[in-house]
Formats: structure tokens, C-alpha cells, sequence
């Protein structure tokens, strides 16, 4: 007798199907469209401003044919890094590797044995301009007031009310709205619908599966072990947190002149992590804040890689860029670096997709980005330039005959959204230009120190240095990297170096300008860093590089989907193709090993040898204070390259309070009768002497650490019976 189905029966069935979406009941946020008959289900429908086909179809490579120039080519890259990695270097074997497999690339493609998947053909229309005007005016007057308003270097209610309500009336104008189809209705009456007859419907198929899987191994990484790794603050941190508090206190700055002046974002973001987390002022709201932007980054990535012309790109470059070193390192440190690539990442995605598509939105939310962006992180003010240079270079090629004004036309809209979501800086800029270059200068120029040498020497030396930053240096800054070692691990900085091979044959025969674009993004989004010539020692450096990793990871895509889908399509066997699953999986665990190690132990380690333990001597402060003292009583006797006094007390909990108390100042507290309590470094001899002198009655205790130079010692001081 013939069994009842099961449910795994059923999974089985629903597998097979290939293509086929999963439905999991009730779960459309859109309400229907139009009635539907009961017991039919409507054909699934992409979104109204989406192609149905973003990839364009590509020439399989003949089965039986097995792509084996791309195969040693991957195995001499491989080797090739290995050579790179430290601490012992064989820069000459690693050379000739490279050369061998970037010839294996060249003759694969040109041979036909190794597939590449093309973007999309580029609109054969230009822009579309038309659209309705009727708030530009009322919107630019709105503008103006607020513009005005901001040059009080503050946030209120009234510039605020003027800015959002001016920006809203000239989004709505510049808005591209699409036709709305046959038997399509409004949104409102759509979500009325819906409210009468709520329900819900999600249909997930494998591929969407397998994009959360990767996202979510990308969100382990981000996030795994964020409070212990790094474990400690440094002096930047505590202009940080200081600037937090002021905007908790009230001091809404629109650019925050502390410590040679910051842009706002970073500290209303960490703000809003406290006030949500509820847990105070402290490192890992820092952390949680640039984590955060550090993850939402990732989505971006993925879409360029499918502009590029795969969503295989894109999810390869997903997993590389979320298990990857380099963004996961500058996410934790907490300071603002992460925002650059951040930012910049929707930035490069609107702005391909743009070109591409030659629609009007697309350069609005690039425009939007843009100006956001720069509210982030001073290495994003290249970002501009950069767009000025991709019109130029798109310009040059075949695909924008018969609609360069219209290019010129989207150029100027990405500049009038970027202005006005700028417009707060803006404001303040106009006043401050010395404050808001300082830092910027202070690199670029001689301000702070004459340039050691040539200027265009420095510049070309900081440019070798940087792109051979993948493969070899990262440079030495131990804050924010595995000091002289790779930016990429192994498995990615072959997979990258193949795919620029890529990119670079592939458009000498195509001419495609978005091959070109992607490749020259890289050192033009690295200049905030090769531009640092009075102190060419900083560079490069994985902070000012940051937007880099964006094509860098989508270029490493690229060179995994060209050999993932030509071994493939050659092999037909369920053999073969466990054999294709199997390399890949190697390759992946690969790489996710070496990253764990270079974070969690490498990274971590180095940083923890590198910061002083303020976290150690801020819970010793804490516990005295809940004990036998008080906030107030407790000290730290400073000491030249020692501790951060103010980041005691934030550890401590009271961030506002700096402990320190030099020698010469001891004499202050002999008036207090309360019972005391002194921090002093290990080997700072003078200092503990005196004490001892002027409190000889003091208990000296030996505070061990098991880093080396981490020792400190505290004097406890008895309080004074009441009435003496």
C-alpha cells in the first residue's frame, strides 16, 4: 500500500523544481493589484523599474572542454601569494608565479575556455528630463533660509523644519515616477486593501537562501567576540565619546571642532546606539555604531557585482568582503573610518547602475549618498572627483553616443542633490574653511612639517606602495591593520589579481567602459591616503584606502565567477561538478581560517601589545569607588606616553571626569579626609617616593598584567576619622 506523502517528500519536490520559488504562506507586504480568481496564484512580477533580464546571455564553454588555463592559473596565483606572506618573503618566485598565471588568464579567455558574465547593454536612450517642476521654487527658497540658519554651527528645529521641507519639495520635483501598468493601482489603495484583508506571503528560493547564509556568516564575523576584540581605547576615542556626550547634553554641532575638527555623523549615530542600548558612554556603542555601518555596506557590494553581470560576482564578492580582514578590522577599531566605504559603496553602485540604465533616480540616490557621505569621514571629499572622472572616462566610449548632454545632465543632478544634503556643512565651511582642511591640509601640504623630499617623488612612491598593498604591505599603522602584512588574504588577492587580468583583456577586446571604470576606481578611491605627502609614512594605510575594497572585492568576483561558471558548464557529470562544489568549499574555508586568525588572533593580540590597559585601571577605580571611596578621590598620576587619563574615567563610568593629578599637584589633596586612592605607572619611581613621603601610612599594591609593560601600582590612602 502506497504511503502518505511527508513533509521532507515534499521540500524534495519543491528543489527539484529548479528556479522555482519556495512559498511560505501569508506574507506579501503589497497588497493585490488586482483580484485574482480563488485557487490561482499570479505570476510572479519583478518590480516596476527593474529588467527582467540583468544578465546578458553568455556562450557556455564546450562540455568536455575543461577551462585547465584558468585552473593552473589559480594554483600558480595561489602560490604566488603564499610567497608574499610574512615573515619570510620570496618576492622573485612570487613575481614570476603571477607573470606565469596572468599569461594562463590571457590565453584561457582568448582561447574561449574561460567564460566572463557581461553587464547588461547600456539604455540606448539618454536621461529622461521631463517631470514636474512646481516645488523647485518653493524648495530652493526654504533652502536658502536654511542655509542661513546653519551658520550657527547647530542643529534646531527651525533650520532643520526649513532644510528637511526644502529637500523634500526638490526631491519631489526631480523624481522620476514610474507609469503605473494596466489593472495596476495606486499605493494608497493598495495598502487600504491590505488592511481590510490583511495577509502575508514570502516566497524564498534557493538563491536567496544561499545570499542569507553568506550574509549571515558575514554578520558572525562582524560581530563575533566585538567587545574583547580590540579590547582597549586609545586617545582618539575619548574625542569621541566626548563629542557623544555633548550631543546627549544637548549640542546639536554640525561640525564638532574638537580635536582638530570631525564631521557629525559618526557621533549622532553612536548617540542613538546609546540611547537604544541604554548602557552608557562607552567603547562598545563605539563599536556597535561602525559595526553596523560596516555590515550594511555589504548588501551594496553584492549589488555592484550584479551590475557587473553576475549574481555570481556578487555573491562571491559578498562572502570575501564579509569575512575579509581589512573591513572587519576598520569596523571594530570604532573610530570613522568604516563610513568611507560605507558611503561610497551605494555611491559607486548608483552611479554604474546609472550609466548603465540612464535613469534619473539612480543619480538622485548617488547623489544622495554623496552628500550624506560627507558628514562622514574626510577621505570621502575624493568621492566628487571620482564622479567627474567616471563621466569623463563613460564620455569617451561608444556607449554614450547620442546622449552626452544628457549624461552631462545626470552629472548635474548627482551635484545639486549631493549640494543640498550637504548644505548643514556647507554652511558651516563657508566660515571655517581653516578648521574644515586642517586635516586634510596638514597631509597633503606643509603646515604641520616641510615635505621630505619631491612632491611628485613622494606621490609616485606612495602610489607603488599602495597598490601593491594587497599583496604584500598594508603598512605599518598598528591601530587598524596586522602591521606589514598583505590587506588581502591569500584565496582573495589570487582571485583579485586574476580578475583585473580579467578586466583588463576583457576590455581591450569589448571596450566596455564600466571594465575600465571598476579598474581605475581603485587608486583614485586610494588618493586620500597616496596624497599624504608631508608624512608619507602613514601611507598606505587601510583607513584612507577604505572605498577601495569596494572594486577590489568585486574584482575578486569577478575572477571567481569566470572560473567557478567555466568549470561548471565543461563538466556535465554529477561527478564532476561535486569535484567543482568541493574546490570551491575548499577555497572558502580557506580563507575564512586565515581571516578568523588575522582578527581574532593576530589583530588582537598586536592591539592589545600596542594600547594601554585603561579598561583594567578604570574597573580598579569603579571598585574603589562603590567601596571604600569616591569618584572624586581617586587618581592617576600621568607619565609621558602612559595612559589616557580621560579614558580611565570612561571606563570607569563617569566620562566626563579626567583622573589625572601630576606630581606637583599632590600637595591639593592633603585637604581632603576622605579616603584616597593613587595610580601610578611601574616605573615611575619619583612619583611613588613622594607619595610615600606625604602619606606614609599609604598600602602600595602591585597591579600585574600579563603584557609585558602593563604593570601599575595603586597607593590606597586611609581616610581621616571624622573630627581630625
Amino acid at each position: 500500500m502506497d504511503s502518505e506523502p511527508s513533509v521532507l517528500d515534499y521540500l524534495k519536490s519543491r528543489l527539484s523544481r529548479k528556479g522555482q520559488p519556495f512559498h511560505l504562506p501569508e506574507l506579501p507586504w503589497d497588497a493585490e493589484q488586482t483580484p485574482e480568481p480563488e485557487g490561482e496564484e499570479p505570476p510572479p512580477e519583478l518590480p516596476p523599474d527593474e529588467p527582467r533580464s540583468e544578465e546578458k546571455p553568455q556562450s557556455p564553454v564546450p562540455a568536455g572542454k575543461l577551462p585547465w588555463q584558468g585552473l593552473a592559473a589559480l594554483v600558480l596565483a595561489l602560490a604566488a601569494q603564499t610567497q608574499l606572506e610574512p615573515p619570510d618573503r620570496n618576492v622573485p618566485v612570487a613575481v614570476v608565479f603571477y607573470a606565469l598565471a596572468a599569461g594562463l588568464m590571457v590565453w584561457g579567455y582568448l582561447a574561449g575556455r574561460l567564460r566572463t558574465a557581461e553587464p547588461a547593454p547600456d539604455a540606448e536612450q539618454g536621461i529622461n528630463m521631463q517631470g514636474t517642476w512646481w516645488f523647485l521654487l518653493p524648495g530652493a527658497v526654504l533652502l536658502v533660509g536654511a542655509f542661513i540658519s546653519f551658520f550657527s554651527n547647530r542643529f534646531n528645529f527651525l533650520n532643520l523644519f526649513f532644510f528637511l521641507t526644502g529637500g523634500g519639495l526638490v526631491w519631489a520635483s526631480l523624481w522620476e515616477r514610474t507609469p503605473r501598468r494596466a489593472g495596476q493601482v495606486s499605493r494608497w489603495k493598495a495598502v487600504t486593501r491590505w488592511l481590510r484583508r490583511p495577509r502575508v506571503r514570502i516566497e524564498l528560493d534557493g538563491w536567496q537562501v544561499g545570499v542569507a547564509l553568506v550574509f549571515a556568516v558575514a554578520i558572525f564575523y562582524r560581530f563575533y567576540h566585538l567587545a574583547q576584540t580590540p579590547g582597549e581605547m586609545f586617545s582618539d576615542h575619548a574625542e569621541k565619546l566626548l563629542d557623544v556626550n555633548d550631543v546627549l547634553n544637548g549640542q546639536y554641532a554640525i561640525f564638532f571642532e574638537r580635536n582638530t575638527g570631525r564631521e557629525a555623523f559618526q557621533f549622532y549615530l553612536t548617540a542613538l546606539v546609546v540611547k537604544v542600548m541604554g548602557t552608557g558612554i562607552n567603547f562598545l556603542n563605539l563599536k556597535i555604531g561602525t559595526a553596523l555601518c560596516g555590515l550594511f555596506t555589504l548588501p551594496y557590494v553584492y549589488l555592484l557585482g550584479k551590475e557587473m553581470g553576475s549574481r555570481w560576482i556578487g555573491l562571491a564578492a559578498l562572502l570575501l568582503a564579509g569575512i575579509a580582514y581589512w573591513p572587519n578590522v576598520i569596523s571594530r577599531v570604532a573610530l570613522r573610518f568604516t563610513l568611507y566605504p560605507f558611503f561610497a559603496a551605494p555611491v559607486l553602485y548608483y552611479l554604474f547602475r546609472g550609466l548603465r540604465r540612464m535613469r534619473r533616480n539612480d543619480f538622485m540616490w548617488c547623489g544622495f549618498w554623496l552628500g550624506l557621505g560627507l558628514h562622514g569621514y574626510s577621505p570621502m571629499r575624493i568621492v566628487p572627483f571620482f564622479i567627474v572622472l567616471a563621466v569623463g572616462l563613460y564620455l569617451l566610449h561608444r556607449a554614450a553616443q547620442g546622449k552626452r548632454w544628457q549624461t552631462l545632465a545626470a552629472l548635474g543632478l548627482v551635484a545639486v542633490v549631493a549640494l543640498i544634503v550637504f548644505l548643514p556643512l556647507l554652511s558651516y565651511v563657508v566660515g571655517h574653511m581653516d578648521m574644515f582642511g586642517s586635516r586634510a591640509f596638514s597631509r597633503l601640504g606643509e603646515t604641520e612639517r616641510p615635505l621630505p623630499g619631491s612632491p611628485a617623488g613622494i606621490f609616485f612612491s606612495n602610489l607603488w606602495k599602495a597598490m601593491i598593498m594587497f599583496f604584500y604591505s598594508n603598512g605599518g599603522i598598528w591601530v587598524h591593520s596586522v602591521v606589514d602584512r598583505p590587506a588581502l588574504d591569500v584565496v582573495s588577492a589570487a582571485l583579485f589579481f586574476l580578475g583585473m587580468v580579467l578586466l583588463v583583456v576583457r576590455y581591450a577586446r569589448r571596450r566596455d567602459w564600466a571594465d575600465l571604470l571598476l579598474l581605475v576606481s581603485i587608486p583614485f578611491l586610494m588618493l586620500p591616503s597616496i596624497l599624504s605627502l608631508a608624512f608619507p609614512e602613514e601611507n598606505p594605510s587601510l583607513n584612507r584606502t577604505g572605498a577601495a575594497m569596494i572594486p577590489v572585492f568585486v574584482t575578486a568576483g569577478i575572477g571567481f565567477e569566470s572560473l567557478f561558471t567555466s568549470l561548471w558548464h565543461s563538466v556535465r557529470t554529477r561527478a564532476g561538478r561535486l569535484l567543482v562544489a568541493a574546490w570551491v568549499v575548499v577555497l572558502a574555508v580557506w580563507t575564512m581560517n586565515q581571516n578568523y586568525t588575522l582578527v581574532f588572533e593576530k589583530f588582537h593580540q598586536q592591539f592589545m601589545g600596542g594600547a594601554w590597559n585603561t579598561s583594567e585601571m578604570g574597573r580598579v577605580i569603579r571598585g574603589f569607588a562603590d567601596s571604600v571611596g569616591t569618584p572624586d578621590t581617586a587618581y592617576v598620576v600621568p607619565f609621558a606616553h602612559w595612559v589616557d587619563t580621560r579614558l580611565v574615567g570612561i571606563n570607569a563610568g563617569y566620562p566626563t571626569k579626567d583622573y589625572a593629578l601630576w606630581p606637583e599637584d599632590f600637595e591639593k589633596t592633603l585637604s581632603e579626609p576622605r579616603t584616597k586612592l593613587f595610580i601610578i605607572k611601574y616605573d615611575d619611581s619619583a612619583a611613588l617616593e613622594k607619595l610615600k613621603q606625604m602619606y606614609p601610612s599609604g598600602v602600595l599594591a602591585l597591579h600585574t598584567n600579563p603584557l609585558e609593560g602593563k604593570n601599575f601600582w595603586t597607593y590606597l590612602v586611609p581616610g581621616q576619622p571624622a573630627g581630625q
